[in-house]
């Protein structure tokens, strides 16, 4: 059965005095144990200094040694080994540096670990460590772990995002905008109401974060193929459905992310002009043109998800392992789990920064609402006509016929058309207004405010 880390996980997180923060753009409390250099298989740009200390291999071999050691003194509760070992056990360190050395001559990352740490413990006291043990009782324990506290990192820094977006839907209710489907302008709605959607899914995407790493959160001792013979304990490879679930989370959390970024930069298009990122007032938009204003920082968001995409496919691929076990999922976890979490935390940092200096245009927002003479009215004007009487046929002949004519001329707006067709204004002339208000139909967006304890009640 498998075996929870839930007690290993008591590593602890401190604020670091090393001077060297103050290079790092993202800088908060960061775990006592950051080994600052740099993780190889992870890209510095887009790993934020926490994470890359979980992945650090001073990280991954502290907490090798800590399962050797809950492992030995296990065995000595068990009266296997004698409680006389355990003082010069739990004294025992290592070099990360002396065991690189050493795996050069092995060829194996635990047996050079053994080998440093056993040398600091001394005989007869070493000869206990790793008792009836074999190596994926070290990496898939330690991998759990790591997960854990990835998961936990990530979701703090995705509650500043939904943070960000909570105040900006607050701040935004009863800004008008127009709302689109497919690119083209459809009913009205509220930028408000828009941003309210992101924050009921990164709700949902740190839910499913939380469920997988609990999932994903277990570890295994007990020994070679898992048979219990020397150790009473799980099986020998942890099931690799729960690192792809994990990994689908976080796919899913960068995709959340994405859809934000994707939204943001469609509405930054100079056609559009309605909310633009975050642009310093010395940053530069293009080497050859002056005016660009890009969302650079979206644009980032949106290509890391698909390097997370891909990396699902990969995890899901690890769950077919032979037999009792192999170690082709080996090397691939070895970059994809640090590099997603790595990537995923990055696109969270960044989306917070985007959102809390997402400058809104509330003005060209409006102006894009009344499109074309208001043709975000045409469903209105369309079952006007028919509570009128007219048939739907017919109705939608004439609202059409007037709208593409607005969009396709600068001439009258698609209003003022509708007003020169007699039949149309004996109909519904008298309720013009009402028709062409953009508030009527909005009553209930408050709605979405009062299940998302926003602040709103329903009216």
């Amino acid at each position: 059965m498998p075996v929870s880390t839930q007690h290993l996980v008591g590593i602890g997180f401190a604020p670091t005095t090393c001077a060297r923060t103050t290079c790092y753009p993202y800088n908060r409390d960061v775990p006592h144990f950051v080994n600052w250099e740099p993780v190889p298989y992870l890209i510095e740009r887009y790993s934020p200094p926490a994470i890359r200390a979980v992945w650090s291999d001073q990280h991954r071999f502290d907490l090798w040694l800590r399962i050797e050691i809950l492992a030995c003194e296990a065995w000595a509760a068990l009266g296997r080994i004698p409680q006389t070992a355990l003082p010069k056990i739990r004294q025992a360190t290592f070099d990360v540096a002396r065991i690189a050395e050493v795996e050069e001559r092995v060829g194996h990352d635990v047996i050079a670990f053994l080998t440093v740490v056993n040398e600091s413990i001394g005989q007869p006291e070493a000869r206990y460590v790793h008792l009836g043990m074999t190596s994926q009782d070290l990496n898939d324990t330690a991998m759990a772990l790591q997960l854990k506290e990835s998961a936990r990192l990530i979701d703090a820094d995705l509650a500043t995002v939904r943070d960000a977006a909570a105040e900006l839907a607050v701040r935004h209710r009863r800004t008008l905008m127009a709302g689109r489907t497919h690119g083209v302008v459809a009913e009205p709605t509220t930028f408000g109401f828009k941003v309210a959607g992101w924050v009921a899914e990164l709700d949902r995407a740190q839910a499913r974060l939380e469920l997988a790493a609990e999932e994903v959160a277990v570890g295994r001792i007990s020994g070679a193929v898992g048979t219990h013979a020397t150790i009473d304990v799980s099986t020998q490879v942890v099931a690799r459905d729960r690192h792809a679930s994990f990994m689908s989370a976080l796919a899913l959390v960068a995709g959340a992310l994405e859809r934000i970024a994707t939204e943001i930069r469609h509405l930054q298009r100079s056609e559009v002009g309605e909310a633009f990122e975050p642009f310093g007032k010395e940053q530069k938009g293009s080497s050859a043109m002056p005016h660009k204003r890009n969302p650079v920082l979206t644009e980032r968001v949106c290509g890391l998800a698909r390097v997370v995409r891909g990396h699902l496919v990969t995890a899901l691929e690890n769950t077919a392992l032979w037999h009792e076990r192999d170690i082709s999922h080996s090397s691939a976890e070895r970059i994809i789990f640090p590099d997603a979490c790595a990537a995923v935390d990055y696109m969270a940092l960044e989306m917070s920064k985007v959102l809390r200096g997402l400058e809104v245009r509330p003005e060209r927002m409006l102006r894009n609402l009344h499109f074309a003479g208001g043709v975000v009215f045409s469903q209105r004007v369309l079952l006007a006509l028919v509570d009128s009487g007219m048939s739907r046929e017919d109705a939608y002949l004439v609202v059409q016929k007037s709208a593409m004519q607005a969009m396709a001329e600068d001439g009258a707006g698609f209003r003022a058309m509708l007003e020169k067709d007699k039949d149309v204004m004996t109909r519904i002339g008298t309720r013009m207004d009402v028709i062409f208000d953009p508030w009527a139909g909005l009553e209930h967006t408050d709605l979405a405010y009062e299940r998302l304890g926003l602040g709103a009640k329903a009216t």
